[in-house]
């Protein structure tokens, strides 16, 4: 993993996010929406093209594709995709510790 691999774009983040069971795409759709409630919401267009991006980054697979082309695809997180999933739910968590940080100093003067 590189420093290039971060930060995560939100639609990233939550497409990981979204993938660490097994999941199709609409599936990932709905629960991106449903974790955001609603405040982001998914195209295809924009889910497909950062599947194929994760999918050429090896950060997720194909974990079953059925021979019936109408059974849906469902992409899984892969070890390389959790590791770099960890590393950015680590820099967001610093993010947040160091804003508490300043604010209760400043409540402190």
């Amino acid at each position: 993993m590189s420093n290039r691999d971060t930060p995560l774009t939100e639609t990233v983040f939550y497409i990981l996010l979204a993938v660490r069971k097994p999941n199709h795409g609409y599936g990932i759709i709905q629960e991106v929406e449903r974790l955001t409630k609603g405040r982001v919401v998914l195209g295809a267009g924009t889910l497909y093209g950062a599947v194929q991006s994760l999918q050429s980054r090896q950060w997720i697979r194909i974990y079953s594709a059925e021979a019936d082309s109408r059974k849906k695809k469902e992409y899984l997180l892969t070890p390389l995709g959790r590791e770099v999933f960890e590393a950015e739910r680590s820099r967001l968590r610093e993010l947040l510790d160091n804003a508490a940080l300043i604010e209760e100093r400043g409540k402190e003067q």
